[in-house]
């Protein structure tokens, strides 16, 4: 079992061929940029002009949500049935080992689906630091094949205690007993733009850690003592496991979740709703501003 929530591109390199190797590519298109549109396929095209051999595509919509939930944000968690589907298209067992990546610091959607599967029970896994921007500029080799694997038999189940939904948020707020922490960039915290969701502004009492500070310069996530530092410094006196992790749709809030576990600080959730979860109900209460 890899031990780290991480895998270098060197590491996963050195292993290419070994048939107990999952590889899978997240990249994906979530926000629309100004006056335009969002690409959904995206990803897809271009995990088929160029991913790294051996690869599946993990489609954010189709296969790691079910847009048909309404009420739950824009990125529902599926039904465990619909994610064990999935995990048997892959040729997943319990054993596999699986490597994670997208193009985007593991938000878009490498870290959701390496959340996933913890919440299926799978610990084997981990993300591929640097993600496709680094297997690239290390000049490693990248294929355009798309050669199905043999499925498996899969039935798992999710740990419910580890996804928060809006009425036991709503009740840990009554309590004092939870600190939310946004993913979201800055700006959309504040409530100053909102470019996705219909309303601005976040849940009240929030912090904000916007997830590309997790990272250095080089893409890459900060050293394991550096996001500690960071990441305590953000939630002060609240302990760990007293964090749940928001975003706008469930997706971005679980990069912020692998860098708590990468620093050592074990036992936050995800708030899989999120923002645009939580302003589907009108009676919840909206704070703008820092």
């Amino acid at each position: 079992m890899n031990a780290s929530p991480l895998t270098s591109v060197a590491e996963l390199s050195a292993i290419l061929g070994d048939e107990n190797l999952l590889i899978v590519d997240c990249r994906f298109d979530l926000a629309a940029p100004p006056k335009g549109t969002r690409d959904p396929g995206r990803g897809a095209r271009e995990y088929a002009e160029a991913h790294i051999p051996g690869a599946v595509y993990a489609d954010l919509d189709r296969d790691l949500s079910d847009l048909s939930k309404l009420g739950l944000g824009r990125h529902p968690l599926p039904n465990a049935t619909a994610f064990s589907t999935v995990l048997a298209r892959w040729g997943w067992t319990p054993s596999t080992h699986v490597v994670v990546y997208d193009d985007a610091g593991g938000a878009l959607a490498a870290a959701r689906l390496w959340w996933m599967l913890r919440l299926v029970g799978a610990r084997d896994v981990a993300l591929l630091d640097g993600g496709w921007g680094a297997w690239k500029k290390a000049g490693l080799p990248v294929e355009t094949a798309c050669v199905p694997r043999a499925a498996t038999s899969v039935s798992v189940d999710f740990d419910a205690s580890e996804i928060v939904y809006t009425d036991e948020l709503r009740a840990l707020r009554e309590r004092e007993r939870v600190l939310v922490l946004d993913a979201r960039a800055a700006a959309r915290f504040r409530g100053e733009i909102e470019p996705i969701d219909p309303v601005a502004g976040h849940i009240p009492g929030a912090r904000n850690r916007p997830l590309n500070e997790n990272l250095g310069m080089d893409g890459r996530f900060k050293p394991a003592a550096e996001l500690r530092t960071e990441l305590l410094a953000v939630i002060g006196a609240p302990a760990p496991d007293a964090v749940v992790h928001s975003c706008g749709s469930g997706v971005s809030a679980c990069q912020n979740l692998l860098a708590f576990e990468i620093a050592g600080l074990h036992g936050s959730r995800v708030y899989a709703p999120s923002w645009s979860g939580w302003i589907a109900d009108p009676i919840n209460p909206v704070e703008r501003g820092s």
